[in-house]
């Protein structure tokens, strides 16, 4: 049975194991071994990382082709109109082509865990919580639309992976899930156990 661990990345994390800067690893988060990512998330984003000990499991989450949706919490500097948004959902262009049309919608601010370092605000310049649902995984891709759009993006959550949550985990804490061999007939965790770890 392949090997499913949700882990909810902190802020400053790399996404990998080893780091020659020093900075911070799913390491320090995730001891099991022979485990890897399914795709990346920035060192300045936080959220939901999935790993797994499948191949072909990994490939399946994170190869565009397969149009997994991810889920996004993006904290945005300005006041966003609905009209500011159309771009977004018509497919915006970045400098290394038209993104495929995402969904986006304005919400009330999250009820999340605070960020260490938290965002610098300007007080003269108010903030807007999006949701924006993506089913590519691009270098910076959140990041990038919401700049082209005119809302730089001040904090940016990944909150779901297909129907994998992260909203129940605090950063730094693990849910391992152990699957039927076959993906396709069961998405439900046989067993789950929760790790949490600490910088």
């Amino acid at each position: 049975m392949p090997k499913i661990i949700l882990l909810n990345k902190p802020f400053k994390v790399m996404c990998q194991f080893t780091d020659q800067e020093g900075r911070a690893t799913l390491s320090d988060f995730i001891s099991t071994k022979n485990v890897y990512a399914a795709g990346r998330l920035d060192y300045d984003s936080e959220g939901l990382v999935v790993l797994t000990d499948d191949g072909k499991l990994q490939q399946q989450i994170s190869n565009p082709k397969t149009k997994m949706k991810k889920t996004y919490w993006a904290q945005v500097e300005g006041k966003p109109c609905e009209s500011d948004l159309a771009p977004i959902r018509n497919g915006i262009h970045l400098k290394d082509g038209p993104c495929r049309p995402a969904k986006v919608n304005i919400i009330d601010a999250p009820d999340v865990w605070p960020r260490t370092p938290p965002i610098r605000a300007r007080k003269e310049i108010p903030t807007t919580w999006l949701e924006i649902i993506i089913s590519e995984g691009r270098n910076r891709q959140v990041r990038r639309m919401t700049a082209a759009a005119g809302y730089p993006t001040l904090r940016l959550i990944r909150v779901k992976i297909g129907e994998w949550s992260v909203l129940n985990l605090d950063p730094g804490q693990s849910d391992t899930l152990e699957f039927h061999s076959d993906m396709k007939s069961s998405t439900k965790p046989r067993n789950t156990t929760k790790h949490r770890s600490r910088l």
